[in-house]
């Protein structure tokens, strides 16, 4: 029997979940001139809601 590396015998692939997900990263402008980054991960439905709270 051939060696086999221990991950090609598991089966990960079948028990995962699937998690549908986005990440959105919003700049913002300080005071000073600088640019802040956010980002943040939301299910793909919460996509549009984030946006428009994010850019109020």
């Amino acid at each position: 029997m051939a060696k086999v590396n221990k991950n090609q015998r598991t089966d990960r692939a079948k028990n995962r979940v699937e998690n549908k997900v986005a990440k959105i990263v919003v700049a913002e402008k300080k005071e000073n001139g600088q640019y802040r980054f956010r980002s943040k991960i939301v299910q793909l439905d919460a996509v549009q809601a984030e946006v428009k709270a994010a850019s109020r």
